[in-house]
């Protein structure tokens, strides 16, 4: 059996560079900025959601469908607020009995959560997808699949697309969770923890894989289309070659992009995977695609603007360095990232400058904050969620 191991981004470099001032200077945390608020968003509720995430590397985020936010923790706690009011609808535990004790084995959820019509689904690090039934929580079907669900299931065509951390891209029935293909998306032994959930368009599934490729996939059959290296191993050292693209590939317009962990930001003509353009860019994070530019946080929390016809650099916002930002989202006609100290930090989308900062918990912040048609919500690592109008 081959031993996989992942790293943890943000952390892993300063680990090995230990005993090397020089070097662990040039990871130091950034300041927190001093800045006059513009404005001050107003939190109108918050709600705690079981024990979070704790310490571990977890991008559980809620999820929002018409007047209801789903949200969840690591040990299985799923609970269902409205929207406007946090009035708790409903709560579940997929946390499971340990025999005759009355203590519980915890679910480990982990791949995020993702809702579709009348069901929500979520993965676990102990190889389950489970769905749930949006009206009560209760557990409708649950289906083993060939390793730890990482990314966030994506529901399309009747099947629910799992990727897994040994790099199995795997379709579930979306009725009854039966397996009903999967495709080896050719992992290394070293990677970073986490999946890329793939995009879909056009009955193909866009995924992006460990070993720096994008991959387009027919849905219908399971079958390999194309695939698109976009990062290469070229490294010295073993942090130096990760080439993990995690992030969800965004389709627009037929021209796929996508990011790759020491690697490339492309974009990438969808039809053939022929590569449009390249920078040399690198992140794990989620991006932010408008009509005419590319919002990212790169691998060192610099916040970058991008010309999306051919990738040129309009602002760069490098006053968060090694903050541990999380992916960017666009929110008001502002783009928003959260810190490890649990801030939110607004940005304005035409310079990079700074308008407003608040903390919001002094857990620290880890996963994407979420658009709820006018509302902002944020989930914290200790497990509270907060909705905020600005």
């Amino acid at each position: 059996m081959q031993l996989r191991k992942t790293l943890l981004v943000g952390l892993v470099a300063s680990v090995l560079l230990a005993g090397c001032s020089s070097e662990q200077d040039t990871l130091a945390m950034s300041p927190l900025p001093q800045i006059e608020n513009q404005f001050n968003p107003r939190v109108i509720w918050d709600k705690s959601v079981g024990s979070g995430v704790g310490k571990y590397y977890s991008h559980l985020s809620p999820v929002w469908q018409g007047s209801t936010v789903y949200v969840a923790d690591r040990t299985g706690v799923v609970k269902a607020f409205e929207v406007d009011t946090g009035k708790e609808l409903w709560a579940t535990d997929l946390s499971e009995k340990a025999g005759f004790l009355s203590s519980r084995l915890p679910a480990l959820l982990s791949g995020g959560l993702t809702v579709s019509g009348e069901r929500l689904y979520v993965g676990t690090e102990q190889a389950k997808v489970i769905a749930l039934d949006t009206t009560n929580g209760k557990v409708e079907w649950e289906s083993s699949v060939a390793g730890e669900a990482l990314s966030r299931p994506v529901v399309s065509d009747g099947l629910v697309l799992i990727h897994t951390g040994n790099g199995l891209l795997q379709a579930l029935n979306e009725t009854n969770g039966s397996a009903v293909w999967s495709v080896n998306m050719d992992t290394p032994s070293l990677s970073v923890r986490g999946e890329s959930a793939p995009a879909v368009a056009y009955g193909a599934a866009i995924v992006g894989g460990d070993n720096g490729r994008i991959s387009a996939v027919l849905m219908s059959q399971g079958q390999l289309i194309w695939q698109q290296r976009i990062a290469q191993m070229t490294g010295s050292t073993e942090i130096g070659r990760l080439n993990d693209v995690d992030m969800t590939p965004v389709i627009s317009n037929n021209i796929i992009y996508a990011i790759a962990y020491n690697g490339n930001l492309v974009a990438m003509d969808m039809r053939s995977g022929q590569l449009i353009w390249k920078r040399d860019i690198g992140s794990v994070n989620e991006m932010v695609v408008t009509d005419d530019h590319i919002f990212i946080v790169d691998q060192n929390d610099r916040i970058l603007s991008l010309r999306k016809n051919d990738g040129v650099t309009l602002w760069t916002q490098s006053d968060l360095l090694h903050r541990n930002l999380t992916a960017p989202e666009m929110y008001n006609g502002y783009l928003v990232v959260g810190d490890v100290e649990g801030y939110l930090h607004w940005l304005n989308m035409a310079d990079g400058k700074f308008v407003a900062q608040h903390r919001v918990d002094g857990s620290g912040l880890l996963s994407r904050p979420v658009v709820a048609g006018d509302k902002l919500m944020v989930q914290a690592k200790d497990g509270k969620v907060y909705l905020y109008t600005r």
